[in-house]
Formats: structure tokens, C-alpha cells, sequence
């Protein structure tokens, strides 16, 4: 029998249980209530409230833009929602890059205004401090690796990370330095399937792949990619599993020609 089956409610300890026994993990992002509301009883594993908030709610092209008000906001209409699902919440850019003591001031307003369940956030070595001291204050923190679009205009470019042997050994070290420190699980974004792979298999703690094969712990997609909301991205990790932009289109098309004609309402639908 599945672990997943059992479990009332998704903890930190649950997505260990899950890796330990060889049970993959399910994460998907939400940004507010209604759709939380229907990930969690589908049974989803973890919710990520994910700062893509700034692209696929706000309209802007990076990450970068969104603050730590609106991924507050984000978070506590998401956990309205959720009765079972473990909620994860990104950590804004510039909320926990310059100190450990800002970082750790950002994570405790998000954990005390939303009553999320754990953090996010991207880098490694970098960070190392900032994930101390959040999770000495008994917050729990997941790390990031690989392609980390908070730092897009370093990269300059959305390409596959760490396919060279230096990144690569920047990204085995930061991982193993990210579990040590005390971090519950790292997203592995975009990076070749064998060194996800070989990451995964070297660390106690699980991996959630987003372009990173099959052999991480667990896979995570933007909602919007994976609904077919945002039709425009189309990158080779993604699976579309509904076409809503074309449903949605189609509804509002015919509730506008049926409002037109006077179809809408009829008889039955007025008092």
C-alpha cells in the first residue's frame, strides 16, 4: 500500500517517508484559494505557493518584481484552501540574498501572516548562513538548484544549467552543503537527467525535478504550463495535461453570443 494513501496530512516528515520507501512525490504550484482548494483534494502532496506568482498572476517577464506583500497575499488565500497538501512558499528576490538577518525576518512574517508550512529558496554556498538561521528558528527550509530564475540576468539566458563539469561540481557540493545545513528537500531545476540522478541518489533528503529527468524523488510544474492556462511556454520538460486556454476561450465565446441573443438568461434562470 502506498504511503500516500494513509497520510491525513503532508508534513516535511512525509516527503522523507516517501523517499525512503521509494514512493514519488507530487508538488504542483497554486496562487490562490479556488485552485489550492481543488489540488488538495485531488490529493496532490505539496502545493508551492511559487514566486512564478510574478509571471502567471502578474504579467511580468522575471520573478524578480514580486515582494514579499504579494507572495504573503498569495500564500494566505492558498492555505484557505488546503486541508492535506504540505504548502511551500518562495522566498521573494531581495527578501534573503543580502543577510541572514533580513532573510530570517522575511521567512518569520511568512510563516506568522500565512500559516504556511515551509520556505523556498534559490542558491547554495550562497545561502548557506541564511538557511541556518531560518531553520534554527525552526522554520522549514527547501533549497534550490540548478536553474535559478531569481538570478535570470547573471545567467542571461533560460538554458539547461550545469551541464559543464565545474557547474556541475558547484551544484554536487551545494547540494550535499544544503543538507547538511539542515534543508527538508531541493528543487533541481533544469539540469541533465544523469546529474539529477546521480544528486538524488547521493542525498538523504528528497529531490523534486522540474526539467531534471525521471530519477529525481519527485516532480513539480507550474500550474498554468501543466493546464494549458499559458499556452505561449512550451519547453521540453513540460507535459500539458489540459487545454484550458482553448475551454476557457470557447465558455466565454458562447456566454457572450448567448447574452447577445437574449438565450441568456431563460425563463428557468430569473426569480
Amino acid at each position: 500500500m502506498s504511503v500516500n494513501k494513509e497520510i491525513k496530512k503532508v508534513t516535511t516528515h512525509t516527503l522523507q517517508k516517501l523517499k525512503n520507501q521509494s514512493e514519488k512525490i507530487s508538488m504542483i504550484t497554486a496562487y490562490d484559494f479556488s485552485f489550492a482548494k481543488l489540488f488538495d483534494q485531488a490529493g496532490i502532496d505539496v502545493i508551492l505557493v511559487g514566486d512564478s506568482a510574478s509571471n502567471v498572476m502578474a504579467g511580468h517577464e522575471t520573478t524578480l518584481p514580486i515582494t514579499l506583500d504579494q507572495m504573503i497575499y498569495h500564500a494566505s488565500s492558498v492555505i484557505r484552501g488546503v486541508n492535506r497538501s504540505l504548502v511551500v512558499v518562495d522566498l521573494p528576490f531581495g527578501s534573503y540574498q543580502s543577510n541572514s538577518e533580513i532573510a530570517l525576518a522575511s521567512a518569520i512574517r511568512i510563516m506568522k501572516e500565512t500559516g504556511a508550512h515551509a520556505l523556498k529558496l534559490e542558491g547554495g554556498e550562497e545561502v548557506v548562513e541564511s538557511v541556518k538561521r531560518i531553520v534554527s528558528a525552526g522554520i522549514p527550509v527547501m533549497g534550490h538548484l540548478g536553474l535559478t530564475p531569481q538570478s535570470i540576468y547573471k545567467f542571461g539566458t533560460y538554458n539547461v544549467r550545469a551541464k559543464e563539469e565545474m557547474e556541475a561540481n558547484k551544484l554536487r557540493a551545494d547540494a550535499k552543503l544544503l543538507e547538511e545545513v539542515g534543508c527538508f528537500g531541493i528543487v533541481l531545476e533544469k539540469i541533465p537527467a544523469v546529474l539529477a540522478k546521480e544528486v538524488s541518489a547521493s542525498l538523504v533528503i528528497p529531490t523534486i525535478g522540474i526539467g531534471a529527468g525521471v530519477n529525481c524523488d519527485g516532480q513539480v510544474l507550474v500550474m498554468h504550463d501543466m493546464l494549458g492556462i499559458n499556452t505561449e511556454f512550451k519547453p521540453r520538460f513540460l507535459r500539458t495535461y489540459l487545454n484550458m486556454a482553448e475551454q476557457i476561450t470557447t465558455a466565454v465565446k458562447q456566454y457572450i453570443t448567448d447574452v447577445k441573443s437574449s438565450d441568456f438568461p431563460n425563463e428557468k434562470e430569473q426569480y
